[in-house]
């Protein structure tokens, strides 16, 4: 046992963060600033953690700066909070899986942050498992990793594991972790303090856009963005959104104008263009079928659209990031 280990009481919380280079500092502060407001609501110490790495030393950031940290202990602690952002494939190299797996086995809780839900399923933790990640990377991970169950919820517990989409999701995890933890109103004293209004639950779906936002300033309009995220293989007409929504076609248009500054029509078209330009940069699926999946009738009206509005055709732009 460390001197660390030894000066935690029984009543504190012991978190371990495993950080991964090239991951970035919006997911760690979503990780661990709740966790230090946690600490001052309550006017004493809730949780104590520690900045690990598979080796020690620093580990580099994506905002450019660097994080001291030890080697990761393969003692118990009550989280253990692994956060990654790119390059994860390489990173995971056999000894830091190895480490992860021990660690893992005497961790109370796991939790893989952005990334570090597919450091997790590289390890072989999460077999048999629901979890999630950052939407960018679901597909990838969903069609790896068949033994776990891939969902695109903002967080996941499944068991002892954890798992988020992002640095957002994260703080809404960590509030939830806070809660069973100490109390709800520890956790709705640290929300306060954020100026954060929790109003996600684990099960909401990941926005390709930022509904959320609009929830309260338009909610008929954040209906309709869900509407048309969760129906981009088979886009309805604009007038079964608008129905759906609870309004005319006239009055959801003037809504959009209003919010978002183009008409619904428009917008859906270029939200399916968006996830078609994702899945052509990081999935080997080929174009006829990016095609299909973003709800267009023909590869060559895809190409089109494609074209039009980025500027070069999808086979192009594939061979370009090659």
């Amino acid at each position: 046992m460390t001197i660390y280990e030894e000066n935690v009481t029984k009543n504190e919380k012991l978190v371990h963060v495993l950080l991964l280079p090239r991951c970035n500092m919006l997911s760690l502060a979503a990780a661990v600033d709740p966790l230090r407001s946690a600490n001052r609501v309550a006017g004493r110490a809730l949780y104590r953690w520690r900045f690990c790495s598979g080796g020690g030393g620093e580990v580099g950031l994506t905002a450019g700066f660097g994080v001291p940290t030890e080697p990761l202990p393969e003692t118990p602690c009550d989280l253990l909070a692994v956060i990654a952002g790119f390059d994860v494939a390489a990173l995971a190299t056999p000894r830091l899986k190895r480490t992860l797996a021990r660690a893992a086995r005497v961790a109370a809780r796991v939790a893989g942050i952005d990334g570090g839900g597919e450091v997790l399923a590289r390890t072989g933790l999460l077999t048999g498992q629901r979890a999630t990640t950052h939407w960018e990377d679901l597909e990838a991970l969903a069609g790896e990793f068949p033994e776990i169950e891939v969902v695109r919820d903002r967080y996941v517990a499944s068991g002892k594991w954890l798992t988020t989409g992002g640095a957002s999701p994260c703080i809404d995890m960590m509030l939830m972790l806070i809660e069973a933890d100490f109390g709800r109103a520890i956790a709705e004293g640290v929300a306060r303090a954020f100026l954060y209004d929790p109003v996600h639950s684990g099960s909401e779906p990941q926005s390709l856009v930022s509904a959320s936002r609009l929830a309260r300033r338009s909610p008929p309009v954040a209906r309709a963005l869900r509407a048309m995220e969760a129906r981009l293989e088979t886009p309805p007409p604009i007038a079964a959104i608008a129905r759906d929504a609870g309004l005319s076609v006239r009055r959801l248009e003037m809504l959009f104008a209003r919010e978002l500054g183009t008409s619904p029509a428009a917008f859906f078209r270029q939200l399916r263009l968006s996830e078609a330009r994702r899945l052509v940069l990081s999935s080997p699926a080929p174009l006829s079928e990016i095609a299909v999946r973003c709800g267009f009738a023909s590869l060559s009206a895809f190409s089109r659209a494609f074209s039009a509005s980025f500027g070069t055709s999808p086979s192009a732009l594939r061979h370009s990031a090659a």
